[in-house]
């Protein structure tokens, strides 16, 4: 599945990957609190969420369900940064991203995820 996501899209999944599968209304005072979203708002942008496919629906009670993983958006918007700003190349993000930027321990830690790569 490759999706893009909206920012408001996102708040919403940010809802359900942190506190699971809820119901629409719980959704909704999450986001009132969050970000000052009324429910009308709330419930368009999950009935969005639904036609992507990214959230099921699940009855009784309008229980909303996630169909994507956090990790998985995150991969898929990586890899469109990366495609759009980089010509496809990790080389290029990965210097761009770390060049003049990291602390010794960081660089360290960085070198040991690389080993565990090879």
């Amino acid at each position: 599945m490759n999706i893009r996501l909206f920012e408001s899209e996102l708040k919403v999944m940010e809802v359900l990957w942190r506190e699971g599968d809820v119901t629409a209304k719980s959704v909704v005072e999450a986001l009132e609190k969050q970000v000052g979203w009324n429910k009308n708002t709330t419930y368009t942008v999950i009935k969005k969420c639904v036609d992507k496919g990214v959230i099921e629906r699940r009855e009784p009670g309008f229980v909303c369900h996630a169909l994507i993983s956090q990790e998985e958006v995150r991969r898929q918007e990586t890899d469109a940064l990366i495609n759009r700003f980089f010509e496809g190349s990790k080389e290029l993000f990965f210097a761009s991203m770390t060049e003049g930027r990291l602390t010794q321990s960081e660089a360290d830690e960085l070198m040991r995820l690389v080993e565990k790569l090879k």
